[in-house]
């Protein structure tokens, strides 16, 4: 029997006593199951995955399940950041175990079993040391973290605070609505297009706006503002945005139309 470790939300614990684990995760190829790890002589290796995964985690922390699958059983292996370069190798429980065990970094490499867990299988549940592992990637201890929109997590402890010290080039935080009006005034008449398309990019960061001082850009000479304009309030809830898009709808341009037409705000004609 191979032995394996699941890490999960203190609130499951109960459950997972009493029926086991359910198979709520997707694996590489989008069947549904669980991920697990082997058990190695190493701690540390063996639940190095509980600090990324408590980013997630329930406000009580995590818990371990260790369980254990017969020898035979069919189960895929890999490094995590392979999943979507290549499929995981497809082995059994005994094999992923000996291939995990002999690697000189194991760190990042994870265990997916294509089912549930029944109850027979758990050996036991118990509490872990909440410090244990890497957060983010192995080895990002002393590197940057990055405040990108696919990196960054909404909501995370202290993620406002890091994007303000470190802000993306591209992803924010945006500059405040004054300054960014400032932008749009000091663009000129008409306005300078790439000075204007910068500036209706931060204002796409936000859930309102001011309308009406976007609006005369509807009228601006290059397709490239209008439908920048058009990227830049399509997900306002501000009064008078339906009434700028109705406007757009029938613009020159064809791609201005087209993401007009994106939207979804304006009803079918």
């Amino acid at each position: 029997m191979a032995m394996f470790v699941h890490l999960t939300p203190a609130a499951n614990a109960a459950r997972i006593r009493k029926s086991g684990i359910r198979a709520a995760g997707q694996g590489p190829d989008g069947d549904k199951g669980l991920y697990c790890f082997p058990v190695l002589p190493s701690y540390t290796l063996t639940h190095q995955w509980l600090r990324e995964l408590a980013r997630h985690g329930g406000p009580r922390g995590l818990v371990a399940v260790q369980l254990r699958l017969p020898d035979g059983e069919p189960v895929t292996v890999g490094h995590y950041s392979n999943r979507r370069g290549r499929a995981h190798a497809a082995t059994t429980a005994s094999e992923a175990v000996r291939r995990v065990a002999s690697l000189e970094d194991p760190r990042g490499w994870e265990v997916f079993l294509p089912r549930a867990a029944p109850r027979a299988e758990i050996h036991r549940v118990y509490t872990v040391r909440q410090v244990t592992g890497w957060r983010y990637f192995p080895d990002s201890n002393g590197k940057a973290p990055c405040t990108c929109y696919g990196c960054r997590v909404r909501g995370e402890y202290g993620s406002q605070r890091l994007r303000r010290r470190r802000p993306h080039p591209l992803d924010g935080p945006a500059p405040a609505t004054p300054v960014l009006l400032t932008r749009i005034a000091e663009a000129g008449d008409p306005g300078d297009a790439a000075q204007l398309c910068a500036t209706l990019h931060w204002f796409g960061f936000r859930r309102r706006g001011p309308v009406g001082r976007l609006a005369p850009l509807a009228d601006h000479p290059d397709a490239g503002v209008r439908l920048a304009l058009v990227e830049a309030v399509a997900r306002w809830r501000t009064p008078g945005v339906d009434a700028l898009l109705q406007r757009l709808a029938d613009d020159p341009d064809e791609d201005v139309r087209e993401a007009v037409g994106f939207t979804d705000r304006l009803p079918p004609a």
